[in-house]
């Protein structure tokens, strides 16, 4: 082999990487488990020690944690560079939004009342129900066929409008202004991405996702780690709003915060009694701050300057728009404070509308008193009205963007419309010498001195300490504005942290034990050969997660089926190279010769980057047309076929080529593995016929399985909410859906989902109608009718899937998904199986140049996936495991669809390779003599496959079960259709060509 240096100095500097890597994850465990040991030590409240933790890990966020001489890293560093855990292993939320382009194009209509307009817009909203086209174009379909030319987009009642009229006027025809309607929309969206984007940077998750979904209006978002749910749920799908307001200095709320202080000291005074009106107070207290942990409630709270430090000007040069300043934890504390009514009643007539708002970005800071750094934020003063309507909002801001300044520091440069402008220029000429605040939903982006007026609709935000990173969030936000449409969410999934730490434990067991079976299996079949196998396996994971935790990769559930499965896989290879040395070696050549062979393209090299390949096509196709975790999936399949191919053919070559060098005995075999497989001449071609009859009747049954018994589809396909809830006790299924019955008018599906006291329930209970208030409603009806069930004193907090505590009953997990996007998932994996086939035909046909391959190699995997679904169809009723489909089913049928193109693509190769070598033989002999020849790869894979799979099933968890035995049915019934399916069709569609020929 040529190259050693570089490739083992490719190697060590790869491994140290991943090392390097994967050292942030380990590090930031570390830091995670003093916390949790610090949280223990002082309380054994499920719900106290996860806030105890988080005090914990935010005193520690910005210490030095690690010290490298060079280099120093705090737990924030460590934390953002720790391998990124899904939502399935970590717990949190999982959406997508639909951002309403029906209601973007009534906006830009100016709400037009034209009838064929909105019957357009209706009958588009239908449609889409069953199609996977954008709402616009089927909107721009409707109305063609509703107007019939008697009317145009660009008549004045519908997009000709003033609004518009810098773009559209009414000569344009409808073909030109679709264009400027599409641009406006995408304008729009981008738009809403930006204002959810900057939601999500300052809702506190570590590692958020956020995508656009192509030119669907959707917006995926990942929230690992988010606990509470129904506050994101509302954080993302309410309408932000921009504002300009004019704000209260310093000066003149001073004397209102010492009154403000000297009231809320009498009402703590008053709380240490025990009358009945004092407790009347602190019961108002406590609804307000929340409940107050062990911890702070040591502490006395004597007045409002414990939590708030007002800020009192000792000159006119210290009038600042910034009233106080408070400790970014006591924020709580000091906005219940002033919302009390007895509060609010010392403001003067000038200020009884003031809201108090607090800044978007908090600094650090280290208090006199402690020496200690301290997260401190800004607290302002608005000058509200009545109506709590700002004087200028966001619609009128052209354009924003970040700057140089003349002192050369970041700013923000934004343009005002028309109106705008006016505005502008009254409120800057109002307040020459005050303050005005730019507020994006509800915090104080900037709330600058004005010097002079603005009359030209241009003016700047800066500030002293503004990075080039904040001023473009600051334009982005400006210019972003409140969203213009409404966005709802049409697909979500839940997974609360109990359900996530116990993926997580599932997984390593079952991780750890099919990577013991493979070593072992490796060594007690190949002997020394094994071992150093094994070596390179072991650098293989290292690489594997290096990569994942280094490009960001989320890693899900079946992401770590994914690298499971790749472990089994992975041994291919090597079994492919050391199968060719064996032949070689039995043919009498030398050790080194062999090897040279066994590593050479004419040896098993050209076998194994086909059937890489070919699986990495379907990886390929599985990660463009799947979403979350399906993505998840095939990202880690594909990292792991790149990595398994390096390693099998340059680490294992490596080490074999070093110990080979020493002149030492040095086999391919052990004792008892030998003579195994070795002279098997079976005539497969002649048990062809009776494959088909055995196949034919299997697929038979499975179509009639499937049209009468049909599939147990999952919400994913059809769409509904589905809850996976546990109980204290063993529930038997079918009394909690005859007690649900009632509740949603028609029998949920109930099945035990894991254990026996675990069940899933799905419904379609109004999943046609939007809102929060429909999940929280069906959250409640669960709740209520299932109270019988659950542990006494179980409280609604308790039961939804966010509470952030030990959790020993309620909703552990729940996904919803709206028909639209059902539809829309299920259209998306047919085009994906589709897609796949059609790709592995046409890789087939390059690579064979015969179609006769290609239509074997497809005809089998059409076989596979036929007999997987009809074993699905007969048995999802009897089995004790969930074997639904939806996406997880479709990933699994695209890697059987890999895994059995693998194995007919190394059997393919050898026949093609024989047929070159052999010109005298029947083409008959060649194909039994492929197949025989290859039979002992063939069944070692998939036996070593099959090994990983089981112990996945088996020790997995609940949710990747049914994913688990569509793979396990499909490496079997892909070994069986490679050598009695795709040869045979190959075979006989050839034999057929040649006697035309004839």
């Amino acid at each position: 082999m040529q190259n050693k240096g570089l490739i083992k100095l490719f190697a060590i500097l790869f491994g140290l990487v991943s090392i390097y890597q994967l050292s942030f994850t380990w590090f930031t465990k570390n830091v995670e488990s003093k916390a949790n040991e610090y949280a223990i030590s002082r309380t054994d409240d499920g719900r106290e020690i996860a806030n105890l933790e988080r005090v914990y890990l935010d005193s520690v966020a910005n210490k030095p944690v690690i010290d490298l001489g060079f280099a120093q890293f705090s737990y924030s560093d460590i934390k953002d560079k720790e391998i990124n855990l899904g939502l399935d292993l970590k717990g949190g939320i999982n959406a997508i939004l639909q951002v309403s382009v029906k209601d973007i194009l009534v906006g830009l209509s100016n709400e037009s009342k034209n009838p064929i307009f909105n019957e357009a817009l209706a009958k588009a909203a239908e449609a889409q129900k069953s199609s996977d086209d954008t709402f616009l174009n089927l909107f721009f379909e409707e109305f063609e066929q509703l107007s019939n030319g008697t009317i145009k987009l660009s008549d004045p009642s519908i997009f000709g409008n003033k609004s518009l009229r810098e773009k559209i006027n009414f000569k344009l025809s409808d073909e030109e202004v679709m264009p400027i309607i599409e641009e406006e929309v995408t304008g729009s969206v981008n738009t809403a991405f930006e204002v959810l984007r900057s939601r999500i940077d300052k809702f506190g998750v570590t590692q958020p996702n956020i995508q656009r979904i192509g030119k669907s209006g959707r917006i995926l978002i990942e929230l690992p780690g988010a606990k509470d749910i129904d506050r994101v749920k509302k954080l993302l799908q309410s309408t932000a709003e921009l504002q300009f307001w004019e704000v209260y200095t310093n000066q003149e709320t001073t004397n209102f915060f010492f009154q403000a202080n000297s009231v809320v000291e009498g009402l703590l005074k008053q709380e240490e009694s025990t009358t009945e009106e004092t407790a009347s107070v602190k019961d108002e207290l406590n609804d307000l701050l929340g409940e107050v942990s062990d911890s702070l409630a040591t502490k006395q709270v004597n007045n409002l300057f414990t939590v708030l430090t007002p800020s009192v000007p000792q000159s006119q040069n210290q009038v600042s728009s910034v009233i106080a300043t408070a400790k970014v934890v006591d924020t709580a504390k000091v906005n219940s404070y002033l919302r009390l009514k007895e509060v609010r009643a010392l403001l003067s007539n000038d200020m009884k509308h003031a809201k108090f708002l607090w800044d978007a970005k908090s600094f650090v800071s280290k208090v006199i008193a402690t020496g200690e750094d301290t997260e401190l934020i800004y607290l302002y003063g608005i000058k509200s009205n009545r109506e709590d309507v700002a004087p200028i909002e966001g619609d009128v801001i052209d354009d924003a963007s970040q700057e140089y300044g003349q002192t050369g520091k970041p700013e923000v440069s934004m343009t005002m419309n028309a109106t705008g402008s006016r505005l502008w220029g009254k409120m800057t000429t109002d307040n020459v010498g005050k303050f005005v605040a730019v507020v994006l939903d509800d915090n104080v982006h900037t709330a600058p001195s004005v010097n002079t007026p603005i009359t030209t609709g241009r003016t700047s935000i800066s500030g002293g300490s503004m990075t080039v990173s904040e001023a473009q969030d600051i334009a982005n936000v400006l210019k972003a504005g409140k969203l213009p449409a409404a966005a709802h969410i049409i697909q979500s999934e839940v997974v609360g942290p109990s359900l996530g730490q116990k993926a997580i434990n599932s997984s390593m067991l079952s991780f750890g034990l099919a990577l013991v079976l493979v070593l072992l299996w490796m060594i007690f079949y190949y002997g020394k050969a094994g071992a150093f196998a094994d070596v390179a396996l072991a650098v293989n994971i290292l690489f594997i997660f290096g990569i994942l935790t280094a490009f960001g990769a989320v890693l899900t559930l079946p992401g770590i089926a994914g690298i499971i499965l790749t472990i089994g896989m992975s041994v291919d290879a090597n079994v492919i190279i050391f199968e060719r040395i064996k032949e070689e070696l039995n043919k009498g050549k030398g050790l080194k010769a062999a090897i040279e062979h066994g590593f050479s393209f004419k040896g098993a090299l050209s076998a194994i980057i086909d059937a890489n390949i070919t699986t990495m096509l379907t990886g390929i196709i599985l990660y463009v047309f799947g979403t979350g975790p399906v993505k998840g999936f095939a990202y880690t399949l594909m990292v792991g076929i790149v990595t398994s191919l390096f390693t099998a053919v340059f680490i294992t070559r490596l080490l074999i080529d070093w110990y080979a060098l020493k002149g030492k005995l040095f086999t391919f075999n052990t004792s008892i593995t030998k003579n195994l497989f070795a002279n098997i001449d079976v005539d497969f071609l002649k048990k062809r016929k009776i494959a088909y009859i055995i196949s034919g009747g299997l697929i038979i049954a499975g179509l009639a399985s499937l049209v009468t018994n049909g599939l147990n589809y999952g919400v994913d396909f059809v769409g509904g909410r589905s809850y996976v809830v546990k109980f204290d006790k063993a529930t038997n299924p079918s009394d909690v859906r005859a007690t649900l019955e009632g509740a949603f008018g028609s029998a949920p599906e109930v099945k035990t989902y894991g254990e026996a006291s675990q069940l899933k329930v799905t419904t379609k209970y109004k999943i046609e109608e939007e809102g929060n208030h429909i999940d929280d409603e069906v959250q409640n009806l669960l709740y209520t009718n299932l109270k019988s069930y659950l542990p006494e004193g179980l409280t609604m907090d308790e039961f939804k899937p966010g509470y952030d505590g030990e959790k020993t009953a309620g909703i552990m997990a729940s996904i919803k998904v709206e028909p639209t996007i059902a539809s829309d998932i299920k259209i998306a994996a047919g085009w994906s199986i589709l897609g796949s086939l059609l790709v592995v035909f046409l890789y087939i046909l390059f690579r064979f140049r015969k179609w006769q391959y290609s239509l074997g190699a497809v005809a089998a995997v059409f076989h596979d996936v036929l007999i997987v679904l009809a074993i699905f169809s007969i048995f999802y009723k009897i089995l004790p495991f969930d074997m639904e489909i939806g996406q997880s089913f479709i990933a699994a049928i695209l890697t059987v669809v890999g895994y059995s193109l693998n194995d007919t693509v190394v059997i393919f190769d050898r026949i093609r390779e024989f047929a070159g070598i052999h010109n005298s033989w029947k083409f008959s002999k060649i194909v039994n003599f492929a197949l025989s020849s290859t039979l002992g790869r063939t069944i070692n894979t998939s036996l070593t496959t099959l090994v990983v799979l089981m112990a996945i099933f088996l020790f997995g968890g609940d949710s990747i079960k049914g994913f688990m035995f569509a793979l396990i049915v499909g490496v079997i019934v892909g070994t069986y259709s490679s050598l009695f399916i795709a040869s045979p069709i190959m075979y006989d569609t050839t034999k057929k060509l040649e006697q035309k020929k004839k």
